[in-house]
């Protein structure tokens, strides 16, 4: 358009008639013009015309058949209301007086002759099946495509699997199950219904499993957009743009692999950004995104458009952990906006920020020099609990076979999105004087990268409590149990914080318990799966050393018990709480340091409930909540800043938590870091590597924790995320080569 044409416009749109003005503001008031989804209809809208859409709206917009909301079009309420033109009246204004209370049709309906009785199908994958490296998803809706997406796969040179879905029309003269098979006879297809559109379906296989263990995942659909003219284009373009030339989307695949901050590939023009993208879809967005604690900002919309891309493990997790089901979508029916189907699309942008990856298009990638992977940790260990069994004094505590399970199960939201409880999946609600279980948990931590299990000991002037795993382990030499103890020597106390409550198992500290204690654990130290990091002496860790009477004497007479006992000399360390207790501790008193996140890391401006600025919550709070909430994003954050390392003793390992959130012990009184997802606990762990592995004490990483349920620290398989938080550390810890060189 030219500069003149411009200058006219601008002039006719100022200038607007009494008539225009008044149609103007009566769509306005009606509630049916959605000003968002108007802007979004008309990519680069002046700035002029962005202030008053109706007005445009009125003068240009009908006439050339822009939608003023996701569910009216112009032409189509004049095609099947002809009288609105015989009457002279426009169709908009016409609907707003007339056509909504008398329930007109307001725009093409779907003209599909779908079978009827189709369902979701009950999927099950199996986790021991051979895979691919990559999996490559189709939704095909228009049969017709089919052939165009099926040439396109065929011609790439990697190894794939391939998953379809369908939509299953009468007038297909072929079944696309057989069209698919006589193509891909290895492929997996799935007759599906015509609901959540290309969306659904895809979150189905992600949901059963399907697309667990890839590198990569390829998503296509047979997108034909009939509202567009230039449909046909667009598909081919997006295709292309991820599936082009063998050789280079070969290449171009290895580079988003390899490339830690990649989380989507898409064609080029097709990484969406701006506001005027939203159209009506920032409240379902917003509710997806508390699903799995994601916060949103309105005003940093950036997402991977077109619904065709390249897309990382990490993201698929994310994904599955919403646990979105098919009553969270809508029937599809040609709408334009407003679906959830589109409110996962623009998800997407803000689930690829949480988790520290960004979107790339594909002259991005062939101009992209990846950093390269932080060097993994030399030793990694991970608390771990062994609460999971009944005892006598649980029993009368607590009541008749009580376990850490037993509150688990109970736990209830604290705030709209809250996902509790918390439940188990790969392991089941297991029992700890089961050795498989035992044996099951360190093959799955070993696989992940972890090297020992640093277990709780619960010794109490010379009574154990909860000894039955870790003497089941000294019972049977042929589970392999890599792990080392820490003294767990805090008094037991009713609310389970530590801090306050009646006590129900004192920690006393008798004259000479040091040397007694020493002497209880020697016993485990000469078991050949005690852990020496070192290669040369056996681990132990302490709890709270300044809890005891004169720590520098206890711990000198816990050296000389262990020698006389044949043990020799051991590395002993202490967790690093930020407290102060009765006894001060020297930093050269231990060996090493444990740093045991969240301790130390909330500061002030991290509270978003209970701290001094009140309720920052984007998401309700339950009524009757007072614990405290604060940010998993900025906690991680000032773990890896110089303010917070600067205070650290030299020989401190450094620390990191999947998430912290004790509300099944503390209820409506929790204390929870929000914001802990599978993405951030990635992007925290590679921030941890890259900032502070080299400076932590013998390169070593500590975990809190494996398996505190009850607290929501856990790395064990879940049915939110399944075993997502295994996949990242082993992503980054488990290539034992980096370790050794």
């Amino acid at each position: 358009m030219s500069a003149t044409s411009r200058a006219k416009n601008a002039l006719r749109f100022l200038l607007a008639t009494p008539k225009e003005r008044r149609y103007a503001r009566k769509i306005k008031a009606s509630g049916q013009f959605d000003r968002d989804f108007y802007r979004g209809m008309v990519p680069g809208l002046h700035w002029l015309y962005k202030q008053n859409p109706e007005r445009h709206y009125v003068i240009f917009g009908e006439a050339l058949d822009i939608q003023p909301s996701g569910s009216f079009s112009p032409r189509a309420y004049l095609r099947h209301n002809p009288d609105v033109a015989a009457a002279g009246m426009r169709p908009l204004e016409h609907y707003v007086t007339l056509g909504i209370q008398e329930g007109r049709v307001t725009r093409d309906l779907p003209g599909f002759d779908l079978v009827d009785g189709v369902a979701f199908p009950i999927l099950r994958a199996d986790p021991t099946r051979k895979k691919a490296r990559f999996a490559i998803v189709v939704h095909v809706f228009y049969a017709e495509l089919w052939g165009e997406i099926a040439a396109r796969i065929k011609a790439q040179s990697f190894e794939y699997d391939l998953y379809v879905s369908y939509i299953k029309s009468k007038s297909h003269k072929t079944d696309i199950k057989d069209l698919v098979l006589g193509d891909f006879p290895e492929a997996k297809v799935y007759a599906m219904p015509n609901h959540g559109r290309d969306i659904y379906p895809f979150l189905h296989f992600v949901a059963a499993g399907f697309l667990d263990g890839y590198e990569a995942v390829c998503k296509l659909h047979t997108k034909k957009s009939p509202h567009r003219t230039d449909g046909d284009v667009w598909r081919q373009a997006l295709i292309q743009g991820i599936l082009g030339d063998p050789d280079a989307t070969m290449t171009r695949l290895e580079t988003f692999l390899t490339a830690w901050d990649a989380g989507f590939w898409v064609a080029d023009g097709q990484h969406y950004s701006g506001t005027e993208w939203w159209g009506s879809n920032v409240d379902t967005t917003r509710q997806l995104l508390d699903r799995i604690e994601v916060p949103l900002d309105v005003s940093s919309l950036d997402f991977p458009a077109g619904s065709i891309y390249w897309l990382k493990p990490t993201i698929l997790a994310m994904l599955k952990s919403m646990q979105l089901t098919q009553d969270h979508f809508q029937i599809e029916d040609q709408q334009l906006d407003g679906t959830t189907a589109h409110a996962v699309e623009r998800a997407l942008g803000y689930i690829c920020k949480a988790a520290g990856l960004k979107t790339y298009q594909t002259t991005e990638i062939d101009s992209l020099t990846p950093k390269a992977k932080p060097k993994a940790p030399q030793y990694v260990t991970a608390f771990y609990l062994p609460q999971f069994h009944p005892i006598a004094e649980n029993d009368r505590w607590w009541g008749k076979g009580y376990t850490e399970w037993t509150s688990v199960v109970a736990a209830e939201p604290n705030f709209s999105g809250h996902a509790h409880p918390v439940l188990p999946a790969d392991l089941g609600f297991y029992d700890l004087r089961v050795p498989e279980t035992l044996a099951e948990q360190a093959k799955m931590a070993k696989a992940a990268g972890i090297d020992a299990f640093c277990a709780y000991y619960y010794w109490f002037d010379g009574q154990r409590l909860l000894e039955k795993p870790i003497d089941l382990v000294l019972d049977r030499p042929d589970v392999e149990f890599p792990f080392y103890l820490c003294w767990a020597n805090e008094s037991w106390r009713r609310n389970w914080d530590g801090l306050s409550g009646e006590i129900l198992m004192p920690q006393t500290y008798f004259p000479g318990f040091a040397g007694d204690l020493a002497r209880d654990i020697a016993r485990y130290m000469r078991d050949p799966r005690y852990q020496r990091p070192d290669g040369i002496r056996p681990r132990f860790v302490i709890y709270r050393p300044e809890d005891m009477p004169d720590p520098a004497a206890a711990v000198e007479q816990m050296r000389q018990v262990w020698r006389d006992e044949g043990i020799g000399e051991v590395e002993l360390g202490a967790v690093l709480f930020h407290v102060d207790g009765d006894s001060p501790v020297k930093d050269n008193l231990f060996d090493f340091w444990v740093e045991m996140p969240p301790h130390g890391l909330v500061k002030s401006n991290a509270y978003l409930f209970g701290g001094p600025d009140g309720n920052k919550m984007q998401t309700s709070v339950m009524q009757g909540f007072s614990g405290l909430i604060y940010d998993y994003a900025k906690a991680a954050a000032y773990a890896t800043s110089s303010a917070y390392t600067k205070r650290l003793p030299k020989t401190t390992i450094a620390g990191i938590m999947p998430s912290w959130d004790n509300t099944a012990r503390r209820g409506d009184k929790a204390h929870i870091a929000y914001g802990a997802n599978v993405g951030t606990f990635r992007r925290w762990l590679h921030s941890l590597l890259e900032k502070r592995i080299a400076g932590s004490y013998r390169e070593e990483l500590w975990i809190n924790a494996w398996n505190e349920w009850a607290e929501k620290a856990v790395l064990e398989p879940t049915k939110q995320n399944g075993d997502a938080y295994l996949k990242v550390l082993a992503e980054f810890c488990g290539d034992k080569t980096q370790k050794e060189t």
